[in-house]
């Protein structure tokens, strides 16, 4: 658990093969290999077309 924000609950998703596939482009692309920053962005992204 991240210490930076104890009160926060923790989440678990599973990403199937061709969406894995996807992060990991990004994250080779966009980000230097850190697949969790892919994740963020594409997560952020999502919220973001939620908010239209």
């Amino acid at each position: 658990m991240d210490e930076t924000f104890p009160d926060m609950d923790t989440i678990t998703i599973e990403f199937d093969e061709e969406t894995l596939q996807a992060l990991d482009d990004v994250a080779f692309t966009d980000h230097r290999g850190n697949r969790d920053a892919a994740i963020r962005e594409c997560l952020d992204r999502w919220l973001k077309s939620r908010e239209e």
